[in-house]
């Protein structure tokens, strides 16, 4: 049986962007054992997940060197055939390093990538997805076809939001850790004024999120309209979002949750771009940018804090009617 571990330790929507390789091997090698290192917090995505053997979760935020070393000597007890690398930092590269894996793989960005056996590049603006950058990591492995990202909600998950499911629905996710990723949330609620009354709105978020989305809730004219940030799980987020009418989000992590079930999507993009290969590929999905050419935009990969010239003109210069069309 090969033994098989997977790093990716960055965060939310980059652990669902990795599980197209966990897929594609399953589909590849059924009877392979498949292991899994994510950051603390993000463990909610693939507790449970069928095709996992063991998930290794790694906490970053306290005490990292000692967590770090404590993690290596775990996992150095399984003699892995193989460690897929899909984080492109120094902490990853030397738990890969220090591993006894009989081989290692990962992107070349990687400053420890030199220790690889297999090693590609990871290029972001050419419109190549980041699902198809992970899969050529194994691509001397499987065939690099794009696929969904997969997440498997547990009976308690699905049962757990069923009462919301009962009529018409429609999921807004309107925040974002980026500023500038963030469609404002004036915009959002001239979205709730245009969307009809009887059906139910509900503001999907982190625990962090809950005043930004209570506020759209308070203001909104639709009293229908349900603050659920920080009462879900990430997989009860997304046993919602499989059958909302509509997902209306940003160029954030709950786009990928919709994506990896499979459900519609409307994705804003403001400051950031789909060709930096983070978009929707669900089977019906749509992509809202500014129709407006602004020589600023992109202004950056990740976001800002605030917009560098201080008009923000790649959201407040999109029109609710692309949302709705």
């Amino acid at each position: 049986m090969k033994k098989i571990l997977i790093i990716q330790t960055a965060f939310i929507g980059d652990v669902i962007l990795s599980t197209p390789v966990i897929e594609k091997l399953t589909q590849e090698y059924p009877e392979c054992r498949i292991d899994f290192l994510l950051r603390k917090g993000n463990e909610n995505l693939l507790e449970g997940h069928p095709k996992i053997s063991n998930l290794y979760i790694l906490d970053k935020k306290n005490h990292k060197f000692r967590n770090v070393s404590g993690m290596i000597r775990k996992l150095r007890k399984t003699r892995y055939d193989r460690v897929i690398n899909l984080q492109r930092f120094f902490t990853t590269g030397l738990i890969t390093l220090f591993l006894k894996a009989d081989f290692r793989a990962g992107f070349r960005k990687n400053p420890l990538s030199f220790f690889y056996n297999r090693k590609v590049s990871h290029e972001i603006g050419n419109g190549e997805h980041e699902i198809s950058r992970n899969l050529r990591v194994i691509e001397d492995l499987v065939e690099n076809s794009l696929i969904r990202p997969s997440i498997y909600p547990s009976k308690e998950d699905n049962h757990r939001v069923e009462f919301y499911k009962k009529g018409r629905y429609i999921c807004i996710a309107p925040t974002s850790v980026w500023y500038t990723k963030q469609f404002p949330a004036e915009k959002w609620l001239e979205l709730l004024n245009n969307l009809p009354e009887h059906i139910n709105i509900y503001l999907l978020g982190a625990p962090d999120d809950y005043d930004a989305c209570q506020n759209i809730a308070l203001q909104s004219p639709h009293n229908n309209t349900t603050n659920l940030a920080g009462l879900l799980s990430l997989k009860q987020t997304a046993a919602l979002m499989k059958d909302a009418e509509m997902n209306y989000v940003n160029d954030s992590a709950p786009l990928h949750l919709a994506s990896a079930m499979n459900a519609h999507i409307t994705a804003v993009f403001c400051s950031t771009v789909p060709r930096f290969g983070f978009y929707p590929v669900s089977d019906q999905s749509k992509i809202v940018e500014t129709n407006v050419d602004l020589n600023c935009r992109p202004c950056g990969l990740h976001g800002y804090d605030a917009c560098p010239l201080g008009h923000f003109k790649c959201a407040y210069t999109i029109d609710i009617e692309q949302l709705l069309a």
